[in-house]
């Protein structure tokens, strides 16, 4: 029981140290890990949602609300090290500019930002941050760990329901296949947290499937599968169609229960 539980919590630092910047010390690292820390991502974003969560809560203290979402944001991206939101504007670039797959994987593949990853890019965050200024403030810290948990969990759902398309790259998959127990620990992890949300946080699901399976079947369309940038579009995409879907979603339940 104690060798698993230590298996389970190498795996979970693997994950850690994939995801964020936060530096972690192993004595042998195994590069296999990484096909079972897909696990432990959802977890990660619970880790990142309550570090960002955190930084809103001390800084609103002393700054309007407002400038405190925004440095819960910056402290969620250095966190992360932009990961994520690279990823989403390098596959904006390459699904935007590129007509064939080979176009479009090319353009991903390029370090340098275009007009269409530029443009998508500004308007996430934006809207991000747009979303929740208009949260209540004590709901805030609450809202960004579900949001960060919930957007990594549908990335997991991508890697098991499609496959990856690059054999090369500087994103690599996690796991080429999941297991049904690994989707299931992601997904008891990607969940949970909106049980603190409330009936709110579960009709904005609603979103945020459909904004899923718009991108899952773009990706799909376009190239065959997957990418590690897709999967940081996704995360970014569902991120904020559940901050949105949230608003939608408090402003029905006010207006009609």
């Amino acid at each position: 029981m104690m060798r698993q539980m230590q298996t389970q919590w190498r795996y979970f630092l693997t994950a850690v140290m994939f995801f964020t910047r936060v530096p972690v010390h192993f004595e042998q690292f195994v590069a296999s890990d990484l096909n079972r820390a897909t696990r432990f991502f959802p977890l990660v974003g619970i880790l990142v949602g309550a570090i960002a969560a955190l930084a809103f809560w001390i800084f609103q203290f002393v700054l309007p609300s407002e400038i405190a979402v925004i440095l819960s944001m910056v402290t969620s991206i250095l966190l992360t090290g932009a990961f994520h939101e690279d990823g989403l504007a390098d596959a904006i670039d390459g699904l935007g500019g590129g007509w064939k797959r080979e176009q479009v994987l090319a353009i991903m593949m390029d370090s340098r930002i275009g007009s269409y990853g530029a443009i998508g890019l500004v308007m996430v965050l934006l809207a991000k941050f747009q979303a929740l200024i208009h949260l209540d403030v004590w709901l805030i810290p609450i809202v960004l760990v579900a949001g960060h948990a919930l957007s990594r969990w549908c990335a997991v759902v991508v890697m098991a329901t499609q496959h990856y398309v690059k054999a090369e790259g500087k994103s690599k998959p996690l796991a080429t296949q999941l297991s049904w127990l690994e989707l299931a620990i992601a997904t008891f992890f990607g969940l949970v947290p909106l049980l603190f949300v409330g009936v709110a946080g579960l009709l904005a699901l609603l979103p945020v499937f459909f904004v899923w399976v718009w991108f899952s079947l773009k990706i799909k369309r376009r190239i065959g599968g997957y990418t590690g940038d897709c999967l940081g579009a996704m995360q970014q995409l569902t991120e904020v169609t559940f901050y949105i879907g949230l608003l939608a979603s408090l402003s029905v339940l006010v207006r009609f229960v």
